[in-house]
């Protein structure tokens, strides 16, 4: 006995990400989610264990709709790195000293500036940066995420925004927002 519904099933399209998706994401997107893993843990060695562990979580994790695969795959990565550095308010520390940027060629030079200052963040005014600006996660994801209140978050992202724009007024270099607000806010615009 054949039923009607088997035919439909099975003509249709794949729904969810399989391993072989998202192998192929962690493949087309190496540099900017590599990079993403590198701003978030600011250390070559756990930026790797990160991509690493997002590659291995994705594709043995939950399943998810196809077209969700690099959110996932981004949202994986977040996860490991919060796991592997576990960064923390630190209520203590309300200033910081702006990175010393050596002087560059001016080709390239505003994305290496931007992502030295973003590395130069204290751990956990980076993740929030990261991922509240660069990459535009919500204040209540990040809470979640990193465990913390909305009130902290605030606090942290205004702290890093002010480093970050601290750190561009000792620099030559074009002006940050414009730099994070143009266009796509994401890892991979720094990549480019």
């Amino acid at each position: 006995m054949k039923l009607p519904c088997t035919d439909l099933i099975t003509n249709q399209p794949e729904k969810y990400a399989l391993t072989r998706d998202f192998c192929e994401v962690f493949t087309e997107e190496m540099n900017s989610l590599y990079l993403l893993c590198f701003l978030l843990t600011g250390d070559h060695e756990k930026a790797e264990k990160c991509f690493v562990a997002g590659l291995e979580d994705s594709t043995k994790g939950n399943s998810v709709f196809k077209q969700w695969a690099r959110s996932w795959a981004k949202r994986m990565i977040v996860e490991n790195a919060v796991r592997i550095i576990a960064p923390r308010p630190n209520h203590t520390k309300r200033t910081f000293l702006a990175a010393h940027l050596e002087p560059n060629s001016k080709s390239g030079r505003d994305r290496e500036v931007l992502i030295q200052t973003v590395l130069d963040l204290p751990g956990f005014e980076r993740f929030v940066f990261v991922m509240s600006v660069l990459e535009r996660y919500s204040d209540q994801d990040c809470s979640v995420l990193l465990g913390c209140t909305l009130q902290e978050i605030s606090e942290a992202r205004l702290r890093a925004c002010l480093q970050v724009a601290e750190s561009y007024t000792k620099s030559d270099v074009a002006d940050p927002a414009e730099l994070i607000h143009r266009g796509d806010h994401s890892a991979e615009t720094l990549v480019h």
